[in-house]
This record gives C-alpha cells, structure tokens and sequence, in this order.
C-alpha cells in the first residue's frame, strides 16, 4: 500500500483495530480501497463477515494486535475502545511500525480515573451518557448493539501515564480528554 495521492481525502489501504461487529471498518472501505479489520474474539469477527456486503474491500481477521496485524504500511489506522486490552506502549509502537509515511494513527481509548478532575467529568458522564441512551431510544429500553457484544475488560492506565507514554513512542501526538471516560489520539508519521 502506498501513501494517498487523491485530494478527496480518499487513501490505499486502512487498518481498523479491536474491528468488533466491522462497524468502523466498512465506513473506513468508504474512502479506501482496502481495509483490514483485526480482533481477537472469534465470534464477533463471524458477526462482522457476516454484515459485511459481499464485494466490500474490507478483510477481517481474527488475531491479536500486536502479534497478527496483516503487513502494511497503512495509509489510516484506527484503534477505538481497544488499546486498553494491549500494553500500550507496545501497541503504539507497532502501530508506528506499520503506518505509512504522511499515515495518521486514530485512536480513541479509555483512561482509568485517578484524579480530582478525573472524577468531577465523571460525575457529569455519568448523567449525561444517561440522558444520551434515553434521547436515543426514545425513552424505550433497546437491545445491546452487534458492536457492543465482544468481552471487554476496564481501563487500568491514567490519563498522565497515556499521555506521557504516548509523548515517548510518538512525538507530536495530540491527545485530549473525552466525556465518557474517553480520550483521543492523533499522530500523523
């Protein structure tokens, strides 16, 4: 794969880790002409194959992150909900081993509250991811998603420790602070 060279933010090939049910993966298969699609549960990568249009340019495998990712280079890496099953500095040193050249690694990850402020945007998640579930449902109780069915496991690194960490494997990487006990990461190679 090589690095993009279209001006509609169009790219080679994509690389969607923790892929879960494909949600993510077949959106990425709109704006490149391949994706691979990496998760560890068997399960959920059947679930993925099977909502996936036959024809889609989007693979998945069953494998771990930091040992099975299909080689490279990717022109985009995603990694949402997933980094914190993998040791993270490992993982984000293998994702900077197969990005492209002017590649962008995407990862939105979960941090483990420790401080003060940590727990005040806890304290207004709380409510707010709440009052987000019934605005969706409209107020109904709704079956858990195909994307939310994989094992999953609590976040145990804080949010100082990723964005220290993260500083050392990938200089210049952008991080910040989410509702929902998330953060984001961005760093173009």
């Amino acid at each position: 794969m090589t690095t993009p060279t279209t001006t509609d933010g169009s790219c080679a090939g994509a690389l969607d880790v923790g892929s879960g049910s494909g949600d993510l993966a077949r959106l990425l298969a709109t704006r490149a002409q391949l994706v691979h699609g990496i998760d560890a549960d068997p399960a959920i990568v059947d679930r993925a194959r099977e909502r996936t249009a036959p024809g889609a340019p989007v693979t998945f495998f069953v494998g771990d992150a930091l040992e099975d990712v299909p080689s490279g280079p990717y022109d985009v890496i995603t990694c949402v909900a997933t980094i914190h099953h993998m040791p993270l500095t490992d993982a984000l040193t293998r994702f900077r081993e197969r990005l492209a050249p002017g590649g962008t690694l995407i990862v939105v990850g979960l941090y483990r509250p420790r401080s003060p402020s940590d727990h005040l945007i806890d304290a207004v998640a709380i409510p707010s991811n709440i009052a987000m579930a019934w605005i969706k449902n409209k107020g109904r109780k709704a079956p858990r998603p195909a994307a939310m069915t994989a094992p999953t496991r609590p976040a145990t690194t804080t949010f100082p420790d990723i964005v220290r960490d993260a500083r050392l494997v990938l200089p210049g990487a952008r991080l910040r602070r989410r509702l929902f006990w998330r953060y984001t990461l961005v760093w173009n190679r």
